[in-house]
């Protein structure tokens, strides 16, 4: 079975040789044009499997439109086995080695180079045109073709249809087996004859050999001759200068242009030029230029302008060691020159003249301001100063700035002042057990903070402070040492700790406070008790105590229940009522009766607790009660004077004693809130008044 295979395929493979696949045409080399079509053929016989174009040995795919390659398409009946690439328009980078394969065959078509050849541009003759040259003065001609032309093409010229001799040819590269422009230069001395002449540039190569040709006319000519003139020629600082420029030119004058020091003189047209002159003038000369169709031609003049002092070098700043030599320099610059001296800042005396200052040996006395003086010229303008500091460097300077006092287990800050120069390499804080340059140590704490530049060129200065946290008792007997160094030396400070004491400032405060309070209270209670005493004297008359014969007064125990029953009526609040009563003075009053009588007045106790729960009753001046409502005045045991007063009304009721003097006992209520006028209800409940123990109470005096 297995040999009976094999021979079937072998006749089968024997079957189909005859008809294996093979090309029917094939792409060859082409030449195109930039911007036109190439056309690759491609046919194949017995295949009808994948077919694609490769360029340089990329495959760009098997799709009839390729997708990716915008300008490329394969055409042709793919059921015919035609696969021709077409490529429009044609470009640079299509240049290249292009090949037709049958994939699934594994045929490949000889190899087709694709050539792309670009014409040359159309020459430019430079200055084309017309050319004006010059008669007798030898002038070239250059024509030049730009872009990149392949092959590259050549540049020929002609007049009357003759070439010209007299030639050279250059060539700039672009890059490698490219060009990137052609020039052709054309020498030649004109003379009158060549006046109107025309000449012709053709540039031409295998891509167009006809060329393309560029015309150029000769128009023999001579630039403008300029003379150049000044009014004044020697002028003040600010005076007005006349400048006159004059010119000949064949064709005639285009324009002027005028300049001073190189920079264009805004505004200015035509042949003359009014200006203020000033310093600059005798360096920058002014110069007017003239143009025509050939050429221009400029003509110059400076000005002898009189002028006052100009700093022109500013003196440099100088940082010199202790015993080394310093030395300043400055420029100024006049018209006569200017007489130059030195000065220190804040003196007159004349330290040297002259551009140059010397000092030799300095000590750190010389630190300071140096002053280069220029006094005005003869004009009496210009004139001035320029300073320029001396720094002495030495030894740091360190000095002790205020702390304030500290109080015990508080907080505490000590603090120093570093000027030097050059700035000191380190500051350190020390005291008996220790030392701190930066950041904390225990309770110890240091920060360091720029200051300003110190006076006479000290240098640079530095705060250094020393935080203690939780001062104790020896901080205030131990001195603490701040310390500065640098490369010439060492320099310190020692700062003792000042303690503030917390009890006599307590103290101070306590006493002035209590001072304003008591006086206060003082002027407030003799305020009040001389209005309640006047407004007390006025109500006296509505207490009446009748003589012991009068029955008409007394009544009978019934009556004094009664009275006793309206005692105890509700307490309505009254804060527009305030009495004050001398409680020794209501105590001394006398009865002259000795006796009992039922009087309608009011009851008065008198407590020393706290209000509400003692007070005096007495009949109210106040308009928001009845007449005859009493009140209640809270008095304080507290303090040697008659406090203010908190008032209350209450109903009227039955007095059963004969004098003021009669006293009722009173029981404190349990609780109590502030009075509301406006309420209406009374602050105090009714059960909160307790009854008298006792009908009538007889006193003696």
């Amino acid at each position: 079975m297995l040999v009976a295979a094999l021979l079937v395929l072998l006749f089968c493979f024997r079957g189909r040789a005859g008809l294996s696949p093979h090309f029917l045409k094939q792409p060859e080399d082409l030449v195109v044009l930039l911007g036109e079509e190439a056309w690759l053929p491609c046919a194949l016989g017995a295949y009808r499997g994948l077919v694609q174009w490769t360029k340089d040995g990329l495959a760009l795919g098997g799709e009839r439109d390729l997708p990716g390659w915008s300008r490329y398409w394969i055409s042709g009946n793919a059921a015919m086995g035609q696969h021709d690439l077409h490529i429009r328009p044609v470009e640079l980078e299509d240049e290249a080695s292009y090949e037709c394969q049958a994939t699934q065959a594994g045929l490949r078509s000889r190899p087709a180079q694709l050539r792309v050849l670009v014409p040359p541009e159309p020459p430019q003759v430079l200055g084309g045109p017309s050319v004006s040259l010059v008669v007798g003065v030898p002038a070239n001609l250059t024509c030049r073709s730009r872009g990149v032309a392949r092959p590259t093409q050549e540049l020929l010229w002609f007049r009357d249809g003759v070439q010209l001799d007299g030639t050279t040819f250059h060539k700039t590269l672009l890059k490698e087996g490219t060009t990137g422009s052609v020039e052709s230069t054309l020498f030649l001395t004109p003379s009158s004859h060549d006046d109107g002449a025309t000449l012709v540039c053709r540039a031409r190569s295998q891509a167009l050999p006809t060329g393309r040709d560029t015309v150029v006319t000769l128009s023999l000519q001579y630039p403008p001759v300029v003379t150049l003139s000044a009014e004044p020629q020697t002028v003040q600082e600010g005076q007005k200068v006349t400048f006159l420029c004059q010119a000949t030119a064949q064709p005639p004058v285009t324009g002027y242009r005028w300049a001073k020091g190189g920079s264009p003189v805004l505004g200015a047209r035509g042949p003359r030029l009014e200006i203020v002159a000033d310093a600059s003038f005798l360096t920058e000369p002014v110069s007017c230029e003239v143009s025509n169709a050939v050429g221009s031609a400029n003509r110059s003049t400076a000005l002898d302008v009189l002028f006052g002092p100009v700093l022109q070098a500013r003196p440099e700043a100088k940082s010199v060691d202790v015993g080394e030599d310093a030395s300043f320099s400055c420029a100024w610059r006049g018209n006569p020159l200017p007489q130059i001296t030195w000065t220190r800042r804040g003196g007159t005396q004349v330290l040297s003249s002259g551009p140059i200052l010397r000092l030799p040996s300095v000590a750190p006395e010389d630190a300071g301001d140096y002053v280069c003086r220029a006094e005005p010229g003869h004009s009496g303008l210009g004139g001035g100063a320029a300073e320029a500091r001396l720094t002495v460097n030495a030894p740091p300077v360190v000095t002790t700035l205020h702390s304030a006092p500290a109080f015990l287990r508080g907080p505490a800050r000590l603090q120093c002042l570093v000027f030097a120069s050059p700035a000191p390499d380190v500051v350190v804080w020390t005291w008996d057990e220790g030392f701190l340059e930066a950041g904390s140590r225990g309770r110890f704490l240091v920060e360091t903070f720029p200051a300003s530049e110190g006076p006479g060129g000290q240098g640079l200065g530095l705060i250094s402070v020393l935080h203690i946290s939780g001062t104790q008792e020896s901080d205030f007997k131990r001195s603490f040492n701040c310390s500065a160094r640098n490369r010439l030396g060492e320099g310190s400070t020692q700062i003792h700790l000042s303690r503030r004491d917390l009890l006599p400032t307590v103290r101070i405060v306590a006493g002035v406070a209590a001072a304003a309070t008591t006086l206060l209270m003082i002027i407030t209670g003799v305020a009040l008790c001389c209005w309640r005493h006047a407004s007390f004297s006025k109500q006296k008359n509505l207490v009446r105590i009748p003589g012991s014969s009068d029955g008409s007064s007394s009544r009978g125990p019934g009556e004094e229940e009664t009275s006793s029953i309206e005692h105890r009526g509700p307490i309505v609040p009254d804060g527009h009522s305030d009495l004050v009563l001398d409680e020794k003075e209501v105590l001394e009053t006398k009865d002259p009766t000795n006796g009992y009588y039922k009087v309608r007045g009011v009851s008065v106790s008198l407590s020393l607790g706290e209000a509400p729960g003692g007070g005096l009753f007495l009949p109210p001046p106040s308009p928001l009660g009845l007449p005859g409502t009493p009140t209640f005045c809270d008095f304080s045991p507290h303090l040697d004077m008659v406090p203010p007063c908190r008032l209350y009304r209450t109903r009227a009721g039955y007095l059963t004693t004969p004098h003021p003097r009669a006293f009722t006992s009173y029981i404190k209520p349990t609780s109590f809130g502030s009075p509301d006028l406006n309420s209406g209800m009374p602050p105090f409940p009714y059960a909160a008044l307790p009854t008298p123990t006792h009908q009538r109470l007889q006193t003696h005096v």
